[in-house]
Parts: structure tokens; C-alpha cells; sequence
């Protein structure tokens, strides 16, 4: 674990422009640790300017933000600027997408997304020091080359250092190079606390070897599944939503292996079926107590920070928790406080 902080719980505002101050005025209101954006239909970095204006003291994050369709020195300039204006707030979240998307919708290169992300992350550092330490800029990589800073496009400096960068990652490669060169690791909401145990630690381990840090120098953030609600009812209709999320991502074949782990190889194998012939409600009811249970936190309120707190112990730094619509604020507020207080 991250030493001296404990657990930290985060969660998510919407990229539209119009919902983001309310939402993360609501997050901080409610004791939230961080917001994050995403980029699916809108850009990740603009919103975080209106959450970092209206909020004092709520970390701002990406996760993610394409790096593929951007370059070093686009992020750099974002990035600098968002920490500046949140006064130390920002986490640049970075993931590679995948080959259709960046080729074909961002219209950018594709190929070694792995050692595209190391230098990627190494050149942006290099900028953020060139700013911050007034050294020359001279950075030559395979991908990426930097050689050029004049006093005109030089950014003023700030108090606040560089932000911390995190990685998305999915495959071993992916998370041996969070463990070598992140300050954390944006994982998916599709892995169990066994995977984390027995595939992922060892695999941000072996990268953390090569850099020869510690555990407690990088966060393994990663959201969660959360079934709750106040009678049986609620949870039911929580559940029903969830297993159809469930369903969605193990019909994915990059997520097959969290399966297999399992021994349910097979249920992806169907799930992928019926997915191609559009059968999403029916996917769902193939996610039955045992599969729900590995992926999703399920308890009544009354139990749920409990239940939380066991699933992240040992190996989730910092989890994004999303709660059903029928919880109300004032519950959400208690659970958190009781995961604080349970924490600690």
C-alpha cells in the first residue's frame, strides 16, 4: 500500500462541459479523494479546468487520456498548466487505446505500444524538468524527439512539481512498465482481487525490480463494481444492471484471461457468441451469484464499506467506487466515512 494515506476513494464526473462543476462540487461535497474524466466523447483534459476552479481540495485526474492521439509536448503543456491551476491536483492518466482506434479515428502511428509508452512517459518528464529546472531540452527517442525550447514557448514556472503520471494497463508487458517508470497504475474494472493477487502485483513487482523502487512508490488504482442498496429489492435491480456490465467486458477477448483464471474460459467463449448476435439481456442472466460476487462488491449498506475495504486490502491503493442511483448522498457520505474510519 501507498504509505501514509490509507485507502483512497475516488470517483467519476462526465466529460460534458455544462455537468462538471456541479458533479465535482458534489465529490468534494460528499468527501471523495479524486475526480476523474475519461475520453469517450468528449476531451478528458478541458473539463478538469472548471473541476480544479471549483474545488479546493478534491485531486483531478485523467483516466484516461489517449496518449497515442497526442505527442509529448501537447500533454506536457496540459499537463503543466492543470497543475499549476489546481495548485498541485493534477494525475495525468495515460492509455494507449487500441491499433483500430488510433489508426483509423485519431489518424496517428501505431506500433510497440509498450516501448511507445515508456518513452512517451520519459519524454514528457523530460519537458516538465526542462520547465521546471531551467535545463536544456535534448530528448531523442525512437518515437519521440525533443530538442527545442525557447524562452517565448517556455512555460512559467510553479511551486507545485510535476504531476504524477499513471498507466493504463491490461496485459503483463503493460503493467511490468507501470511498476518500471508510473507513479501508479489505472487498471480495469474487470479484474478480480485474485487476478490482482496472482497476475497483476507479480507483474508491477517484476517492473519495479527493474527501477528498483518499492511498493509503497507506486498506487494500483482501479474502480470497482458496487451492488448495494437499502432492502433486497434495491439490490436486486443493482445487480441486474451490473451483471449485464459484467457480461459486456467478459465477451471482450482481451479480458478472456480473467476469466480463465477462474475456470470460466468457457462463459467468455458464450458470452462472445451471443454478443456478435446482439443478445445483450441474455448475456446477463449468464452472470450468476458466483461470477457477480468475484467481480462486484455485493452487501446492504450496511455492510458495503466493510465489504469495500476487504476487496482493496492488500492490493488496491485507491478504488473508484460508483454507486447505484438509489443510494442517496447522505449514505454515500456515511459509507465513506466509514471506510476512512475502518482504514485506519
Amino acid at each position: 500500500m501507498v504509505s501514509g494515506g490509507g485507502l483512497k476513494v475516488d470517483g467519476a464526473v462526465s466529460s460534458r462541459l455544462a455537468d462538471v462543476a456541479g458533479a465535482a462540487i458534489s465529490l468534494e461535497r460528499r468527501g471523495y479523494d479524486c475526480c476523474w474524466t475519461a475520453e469517450v466523447n468528449h476531451d478528458p483534459f478541458l473539463p478538469l479546468a472548471l473541476a480544479a476552479e471549483h474545488t479546493t481540495r478534491i485531486e483531478i485526474g485523467t483516466s484516461i487520456a489517449v496518449a497515442f492521439a497526442r505527442n509529448p509536448m501537447t500533454v506536457a503543456n496540459v499537463g503543466w498548466d492543470l497543475q499549476d491551476y489546481s495548485k498541485g491536483r493534477f494525475l495525468l492518466g495515460l492509455g494507449s487505446q487500441v491499433q483500430a482506434h488510433v489508426e483509423k479515428r485519431f489518424s496517428m502511428p501505431w506500433g510497440r505500444p509498450v516501448a511507445r509508452m515508456r518513452e512517451f512517459v520519459v519524454a514528457v518528464r523530460e519537458i516538465w524538468g526542462c520547465w521546471q529546472n531551467g535545463t536544456t531540452l535534448s530528448f531523442e527517442g525512437d518515437f519521440y524527439t525533443h530538442r527545442l525550447m525557447t524562452p517565448m514557448f517556455t512555460p512559467e514556472p510553479h511551486p507545485y512539481g510535476m504531476p504524477k503520471v499513471f498507466i493504463a494497463a491490461v496485459g503483463d508487458a503493460m503493467t511490468e512498465l507501470c511498476g518500471e517508470v508510473a507513479d501508479g497504475m489505472l487498471a480495469h474494472a474487470f479484474t478480480t482481487k485474485r487476478y490482482f493477487e496472482q497476475v497483476t502485483i507479480p507483474a508491477l513487482a517484476r517492473g519495479m525490480a527493474k527501477s528498483g523502487r518499492a511498493r509503497s512508490e507506486l498506487a494500483l488504482s482501479a474502480p470497482i463494481f458496487v451492488v448495494t442498496g437499502d432492502d433486497e429489492s434495491a439490490l436486486s435491480a443493482a445487480a441486474a444492471g451490473t451483471r449485464k456490465q459484467i457480461a459486456f467486458y467478459g465477451s471482450t477477448p482481451a479480458y478472456r484471461r480473467v476469466l480463465e483464471l477462474h475456470g470460466w474460459g468457457e462463459l467468455h467463449t458464450e458470452l462472445h457468441r451471443l454478443s456478435r448476435l446482439g443478445e445483450w439481456d441474455t448475456m446477463g442472466s449468464l452472470i450468476d451469484d458466483d461470477v457477480l460476487g468475484e467481480f462486484a462488491v455485493v452487501a446492504p449498506l450496511s455492510e458495503i464499506a466493510e465489504k469495500i475495504r476487504d476487496r482493496c486490502d492488500g492490493v488496491i491503493d485507491r478504488v473508484l467506487v460508483g454507486f447505484p442511483p438509489s443510494v442517496t448522498e447522505e449514505a454515500v457520505i456515511k459509507v465513506l466515512e466509514q471506510l476512512r474510519e475502518e482504514w485506519r
